[in-house]
């Protein structure tokens, strides 16, 4: 693997190899059909060879590729078993690593960003990644401190070209719908790479990620459940930050204990309600890559180059009318959901149908405890995805505003997870302590 490929011909190309793939191996098995193979082993073989030959591409490509991977990868948990079953190990790779730069590229970029001397600032440094992800990779050194004394530090480089990368990938995914409903039926992309693409470009500028990471530092400074490592240098495209010891999350997923499982839930949700209110910023990156348990307990946090702005912290509406429909308050769950745009001005809304269509939703926040499960966040997506289904029917008297739109992703991405997790936890507490609104009517 050499730089990431920049030239658009070059990355089209191995994005339009996808489809083409696919449409090849659904024909091959239409004719195993006819010679009477059973038809389920067929599909599973489909299904096995498109999530190798997707997830391989996507994660040699990095760039907006391997961010939209990962991106997809927290909704794992909302796929039917049958069909998750051959993507999961090729979804949680791109949780944590991808092909590596090699140490000349690498050079290149410190000597670009930090000087010449750049050797200089370090004790050591490991030229073998330790991560790789998207748009940068991660090596473990020591940093040289002012007064001489060292630390160990993650220094987080950019890809060579990542930013024409980021924003062609985007582009040329918009293109391959077809392919992804085969990974979740009912699967619309284009609003999420919409979105995407109007915050990537803020992951480039390593600098405003620092400024995030810490003001994320400075809100949970001796915080007891949530860790932020201290930056220690920042330049457009490499970022020097504390090393962290812990176990991934994406290990916990797959092998860690129910009590390991419950307790990251626990600290995912209370970062995600918790940072708007305390830090007026919100961690809008929620794959499992991005955090690890500490052996004291604690949640770290290990990457800030996705985060929404809100100083005045998340919007009131949303835990007022979440408290007021768990009351079955239906004709101010209607004003209120009318108000922020949810709902068309002039259009009728049967206030009970729409407590029906919320009500499971909530379940989580409806009793003190609550487990995620996989197999809920399944129920879940198949009533609002069928079309037969009333709840797909009353969906589309709702809208989603512009201004709630990356709320809604975080939310959801944080959901998926913690249905990864199958994390048990007092959700309800939570969202009492942090969520403004919800415990006034609650």
């Amino acid at each position: 693997m050499t730089d990431i490929p920049r030239r658009a011909v070059s990355r089209t190309a191995k994005l339009a190899a996808l489809p083409l793939g696919f449409a090849g191996r659904t024909v091959l098995g239409m004719g195993k059909r006819v010679t009477g193979l059973a038809s389920d082993v067929i599909s599973a073989e489909i299904q096995q060879r498109t999530a190798e030959q997707l997830f391989s591409v996507l994660g040699q490509l990095k760039g907006g590729a391997m961010k939209f991977g990962q991106a997809l990868s927290v909704f794992e948990a909302a796929l039917p078993e049958e069909v998750a079953a051959p993507y999961r190990q090729a979804l949680t790779k791109l949780q944590e690593a991808a092909p590596p730069l090699p140490a000349a590229s690498v050079h290149r970029v410190l000597a670009e960003q930090l000087g010449p001397a750049w050797r200089d600032r370090f004790d050591s440094f490991d030229d073998s990644p330790a991560a790789a992800a998207s748009i940068g990779q991660v090596h473990r050194a020591v940093w040289r401190m002012p007064d001489d004394t060292t630390r160990d530090v993650a220094v987080k480089i950019q890809y060579p070209g990542a930013g024409d990368a980021l924003l062609g990938d985007l582009k040329q995914l918009s293109r391959l719908g077809g392919m992804f409903r085969a990974i979740q039926p009912g699967l619309d992309i284009k609003p999420l790479l919409t979105e995407l693409r109007e915050r990537i470009t803020e992951e480039l500028d390593y600098e405003l990620e620092a400024e995030s990471q810490r003001a994320f530092a400075t809100a949970y400074a001796d915080d007891s459940e949530i860790y932020v490592p201290t930056v220690f240098s920042a330049s457009p495209r490499v970022l020097v930050t504390e090393w962290v010891e812990g176990t991934p999350l994406a290990d916990i997923i797959r092998e860690g204990s129910e009590q390991q499982r419950d307790e990251a839930g626990r600290l995912m949700a209370t970062l995600h309600l918790s940072a708007p209110m305390r830090a007026g910023l919100l961690h809008a990156d929620p794959h499992p890559g991005n955090f690890r348990l500490l052996p004291d307990g604690r949640l770290a946090v290990i990457d800030f180059g996705a985060v929404a702005r809100m100083p005045e912290g998340t919007p009131e509406p949303i835990g007022r009318i979440a408290g007021l429909a768990l009351r079955g308050d239906a004709d101010k769950v209607v004003a209120g959901l009318r108000a922020e745009g949810f709902v068309s001005t002039d259009a009728p809304v049967d206030g009970q149908a729409l407590l029906d269509f919320l009500r499971p939703m909530l379940e989580p926040i409806a009793t003190d405890e609550f487990r995620f499960t996989r197999a809920w966040l399944r129920a879940e997506a198949a009533r609002l995805a069928n079309p037969r289904s009333p709840a797909y029917q009353f969906s589309r008297q709702l809208n989603l505003p512009p201004s709630y739109l990356l709320i809604h992703r975080v939310t959801l991405g944080s959901i998926g997870v913690l249905c990864q997790l199958e994390a048990k936890a007092p959700y309800r507490g939570i969202m009492e302590r942090w969520l403004p609104g919800f415990a006034a009517v609650s």
